[in-house]
């Protein structure tokens, strides 16, 4: 029988929202200590643990179907793949920061001054759309440094919350691009796999749905009905049970949880009370 050769970061928090995103859409992976390959044990998958850097090749020479990796990487190494869908962990962005006493008014700054990075390719494609002339400077870790130890004038790196550029003394000047993971295959995946893929992705996208959803119930009067379902984005129609009390009932939907705070007011002055809010573990459509 075909499986999915799936690869996931053999280390770190990509790993970690990778192998819970797997169990939240209810596939029990066996314990993966120091080995490099593991089976699911209730659907045809094989997990692959590899190095972030090596996957986009492994991905594109076929070794593997499909990986979930940051969009920064695959970009970085500019390798033949497809991105399935975006999963809305791990997010980051790649940036150009420098000395936090030095004065940025435009990128004009960085013409003629030595650039420090992990990301080469990201860096040159960026400086060349921008026609700046740069010299780049390429290491494969505490990037931070450089401009403190006299090897660089300034760095492009990923940061999350920026507080390791603040640390370092440096300040972010410009966002060369962001990221987030995402589920990547193979062009040329074998048609049997790809109906797993299939499988396995709307299993995901029932996950990501009910993240960003939130079941909403409230007691609405019974004339008040239409106008506060005509408030609320729905499936198909709210689910209305009368309550005990003559003339009202209970609305149930369902709800961006975003969206809820913009329209909690136009809910109440439609006549909506006793409104609750409860998360969804899984939502299929």
């Amino acid at each position: 029988m075909s499986k999915l050769k799936l690869a996931v970061q053999k280390s770190g928090k990509l790993q970690e929202g990778s192998i819970k995103l797997l169990k939240d859409c209810g596939i029990i992976i066996e314990n993966g200590i120091d080995k490099l390959k593991v089976n699911a044990k209730n659907f045809p998958l094989e997990v692959f643990y590899l190095r972030n850097n090596d996957i986009p090749q492994f991905l594109e020479d076929g070794v593997i179907d499909a990986a979930i990796i940051g969009e920064n990487t695959l970009i970085e190494k500019n390798k033949d793949s497809e991105i399935v869908v975006k999963l809305g962990f791990s997010k980051c962005k790649l940036v150009l920061a420098i000395p936090k006493n030095e004065i940025f008014n435009d990128l004009s700054w960085l013409e003629g001054k030595k650039i420090a990075t992990s990301y080469p390719n990201s860096l040159k494609n960026f400086l060349e759309k921008n026609n700046i002339n740069s010299d780049i400077h390429e290491i494969s870790g505490s990037v931070e440094i450089a401009p403190g130890i006299g090897m660089a004038d300034a760095i492009c790196d990923l940061v999350n919350s920026g507080s390791t550029l603040f640390k370092n003394g440096l300040k972010e000047v410009e966002t060369i691009l962001t990221s987030e993971a995402c589920l990547a295959k193979n062009i040329n995946i074998d048609c049997e796999v790809e109906k797993i893929l299939s499988l396995l992705l709307f299993r995901i996208k029932s996950v990501l749905r009910a993240k960003r959803s939130k079941y909403i119930l409230m007691n609405v009067p019974n004339d008040k009905i239409k106008q506060v379902s005509n408030i609320l984005p729905v499936l198909k129609s709210p689910t209305i049970l009368p309550l005990a009390i003559k003339g009202w009932s209970s609305l149930h939907s369902v709800i961006n949880e975003d969206e809820f705070w913009m329209m909690i007011d136009q809910l109440k002055e439609a006549g909506a009370e006793d409104i609750l809010i409860i998360p969804i573990e899984k939502m299929v459509t």
